[in-house]
């Protein structure tokens, strides 16, 4: 199982509830909403896909059609709304929490197959640093939609009635799953650089280990082979005594330090000559 130890059930942990979260603010309909303070208000709620009106008309007043209910936001009878009901900012959020709707989906299978995959299997770095990557983006992306629909949302040139709109619980479950996206992925990312490295240092382990064998087992086919020749060559071939590397240096003669006389050491004469020496 690949969640076999707790960094990886901790980031599994958050990264299932950040998803869930997330998914429910992409689709549920409340971020913005109206307070409830205006009897007749002709904006309700709003989410990324679907908006509510109440008796809406247009507000350049160019037409006289009136939306009541919840629709789509690209339907076909929004059309004479469209340059009102999807400003730049608007079409920013929903790009952006798209891309991090999309990256925790293909980080889904990945997880599953991560789930599936021993410690000991080649793909289980790399489902652990692609899962990581995957949600720290996502991360990033739903920060910036979180950001910018916080920003713009509740402005007053947007949806009616600004003074009593307010964020919904939609845009609350959206900051706090892509949030929470990115502490899940770090962990994944950690736990691939420590899974990695501990490959790395028992493969450097192994070689050394491998290395010592192969140098021990020459130095005793070494001595083998010196003992069998010293065995055949009989006593008239004296084994090799090895060299000592710590034994003393012979001692050489000293030079005689400057100032001082050398003292002349005695000869005996040769036979025959005369001495002169008194």
């Amino acid at each position: 199982m690949g969640a076999s130890n707790r960094n990886t059930r901790v980031a599994l942990g958050i990264s299932g509830v950040s998803f869930l979260l997330f998914v429910i603010a992409y689709a549920t309909p409340f971020w913005l909403v109206t307070d409830g303070r205006l009897e007749n208000p002709r904006f309700t709620n709003l989410g990324l896909w679907e908006v509510c009106f109440n008796n809406f008309q247009d507000i350049h007043r160019f037409y006289d059609t009136r939306f009541n209910g919840c629709m789509w936001v690209f339907e076909e009878e929004y059309y004479i709304l469209h340059d009102f009901l999807l400003p730049g900012f608007y079409i920013a959020v929903q790009l952006f929490a798209t891309l991090c709707f999309v990256l925790c989906l293909l980080a889904l299978p990945l997880t599953l197959s991560f789930l599936r995959t021993s410690r000991d299997d080649d793909r289980y770095v790399f489902l652990l640093l692609t899962i990581g990557t995957c949600q720290v983006l996502a991360s990033i992306f739903g920060f910036i939609a979180v950001v910018i629909f916080g920003a713009k949302g509740d402005s007053r040139d947007w949806m009616p009635g600004w003074q009593n709109n307010d964020m919904g619980w939609s845009f609350a479950l959206a900051v706090v799953g892509g949030c929470m996206l990115l502490p899940g992925g770090i962990l994944y990312m950690v736990e691939a650089r420590r899974e990695r490295y501990k490959r790395l240092n028992e493969i450097s382990n192994r070689e050394v280990s491998e290395y010592g064998d192969d140098y021990y087992q020459s130095q005793a086919a070494a001595a083998a082979t010196a003992a069998g020749t010293s065995s055949s060559g009989g006593a008239s071939a004296p084994a090799a005594l090895p060299h000592d590397y710590f034994a003393p240096e012979p001692s050489r003669p000293r030079r005689p330090q400057p100032g001082r006389s050398q003292q002349p050491t005695a000869t005996a004469p040769a036979h025959g000559s005369i001495q002169t020496d008194i």
